[in-house]
């Protein structure tokens, strides 16, 4: 199956270190970060889950829960915590999917055979409150995933579709923003009674919106 941006994220059932998670009544009013590493036990998915239990807290700051996946089952996800907390000096703190019979991963399309016809790869799925997927990234086994980076687009995405602007190249919270190009200057002046700087028609910077 292939996702695109917009459809809605497949529901399921499935077993996780939290218990049988009904993945669309798990998120109920909140974003979602799905992501998928390859298999427990190794090293870079180690660092990377650690990195998102020190986040947990951001993440949950901006009303988006986050919830693992891997084609080993829960009692290895269990097993491998211990090697989380005692490396990564935290212990884990959101659900781990066991997906050994690859139910959910052939749903969203995490396993691809020409990089490994067994293993997920590094996907990442953003999903917000009505269950559209917001992002897609695929990252290769090598190269473990920045979650600073997913931050930035989540805080992008809900600044973003609560005002009439997009966030440029290298944005980070609390720097300039664009106003959309389909938004006239009239209209453009009720939102934004401050001004903006038309650098060209196309390109109106204005300051980030509260």
């Amino acid at each position: 199956m292939t996702l695109r941006l917009g459809d809605t994220a497949p529901d399921f059932a499935q077993n996780s270190t939290a218990g049988t998670i009904n993945f669309h009544e798990w998120i109920g009013d909140n974003w979602c970060i799905l992501f998928s590493h390859p298999r427990d036990f190794t090293p870079v998915c180690t660092t990377e889950l650690g990195e998102a239990c020190k986040r947990k807290a951001s993440f949950e700051a901006r009303h988006c829960k986050i919830i693992g996946l891997s084609v080993d089952a829960v009692a290895d996800h269990e097993r491998w915590s211990g090697d989380i907390e005692e490396t990564q000096g935290v212990a884990l703190n959101f659900p781990l999917l066991g997906d050994a019979d690859r139910k959910v991963s052939d749903l969203y399309g995490m396993i691809h055979p020409n990089a490994n016809d067994t293993l997920t790869v590094r996907s990442v799925f953003m999903i917000d409150p009505a269950k559209k997927v917001r992002l897609i990234l695929t990252y290769p086994a090598s190269t473990g995933r920045n979650f600073a980076e997913l931050e930035r687009v989540l805080t992008s995405l809900q600044l973003t579709d609560k005002y009439k602007v997009a966030t440029p190249a290298n944005w980070t919270d609390g720097e300039d923003c664009i106003i959309v190009p389909m938004l006239s200057n009239e209209d453009a002046k009720e939102q934004f009674p401050d001004g903006w700087d038309e650098q060209k028609p196309y390109l109106r910077v204005v300051k980030q919106p509260s």
